[in-house]
């Protein structure tokens, strides 16, 4: 039995097919279920529950993307710095082993050599960092809380998308937005993403931090294109000239670009997929919203 916290939510709701798919039992909690931001009630549905593995996609992104952080930032503390070191207490003191979705958003830009961020690299966009992002600086600090925890996979996710038209769909967004910002990033198929957590604990490699993203990087031009190859979209995608009237357009809240390394992912024998690949299959397979 595996209990997932985050029941209802947008990566919850991946882990809970993945996990479907696969016929291993679960129980997938919500914090309406649940309060487990309270290490008691936490503790009582361990005990209730009593699974051999806890997944925690809990936390708090913002609606209709991070930026409602900045005027959330109580429940973005919460869901992204404090109930990680909750959910910690409570897999200790029932010596339960656990997996945590962290974020690759904690970066910014690439390493001096010009090479992908690793685990052993210390955030760069976060609140000892500035300038950041709430949501960046809050989910650096839920990292921070698990520093030398035993037990534990961090899982970073980056931009996730899929074949499925919605709101959290990194493709969606961009077939919608009104102006783009040209950057290279690193993303996440999210099924992939979810196939990898499943993998490090089905195959039980060493705890510690994951960059799950899909191999290479690519650049907001490169998807428009992949889009316009496939007819999915017939508007003209229009550019902001650079950063800068980026920022004076929009809320002024500083935006993550970054490009995360997955050797140590890949090294565990999972067979993640280059992101132009992973991209134009998704594209291919494209399911509208109905």
């Amino acid at each position: 039995m595996i209990l997932l916290l985050g029941g209802g939510g947008y990566v919850a709701s991946v882990f809970a097919k993945g996990l479907s798919r696969r016929d291993m039992a679960f129980r997938a909690v919500s914090r309406r279920q649940c309060d487990f931001t309270r290490r008691d009630q936490l503790v009582e549905l361990i005990d209730d529950t009593r699974p051999s593995f806890l997944i925690n996609a809990a936390g708090y992104t913002g609606k209709p993307n991070v930026e409602a952080c900045e005027q959330h930032k109580a429940e973005c503390l919460l869901g992204n710095a404090v109930l990680p070191g909750i959910v910690r207490e409570a897999c200790q003191m029932r010596g339960l082993p656990w997996g945590h979705v962290s974020s690759g958003c904690i970066y910014n830009g690439v390493r001096p050599d010009g090479s992908g961020f690793r685990e052993i690299d210390r955030p760069n966009f976060c609140f000892r960092r500035p300038p950041c992002s709430f949501y960046s600086g809050s989910k650096a600090l839920g990292e921070e809380c698990l520093a030398g925890a035993e037990n534990v996979f961090v899982w970073r996710l980056r931009i996730p998308f899929s074949h499925r038209d919605g709101p959290r769909n990194y493709l969606s967004k961009m077939m919608r937005y009104d102006r783009l910002l040209d950057v290279t990033n690193s993303l996440a198929d999210i099924d992939e993403f979810v196939d990898a957590c499943l993998h490090c604990w089905i195959h039980r490699v060493p705890f510690g931090t994951y960059n799950v993203v899909n191999s290479g990087s690519v650049t907001t031009r490169d998807v428009v294109d992949l889009i316009r190859q496939r007819r999915l979209s017939d508007r003209r995608f229009r550019f902001f000239r650079d950063e800068a009237e980026f920022m004076q357009a929009t809320t002024g809240v500083p935006r993550s670009s970054c490009v995360l390394d997955n050797s140590k992912l890949r090294a565990t024998g999972f067979p993640i997929r280059q992101v132009h690949e992973a991209i134009a299959t998704a594209l291919d397979r494209w399911r509208p919203a109905t």
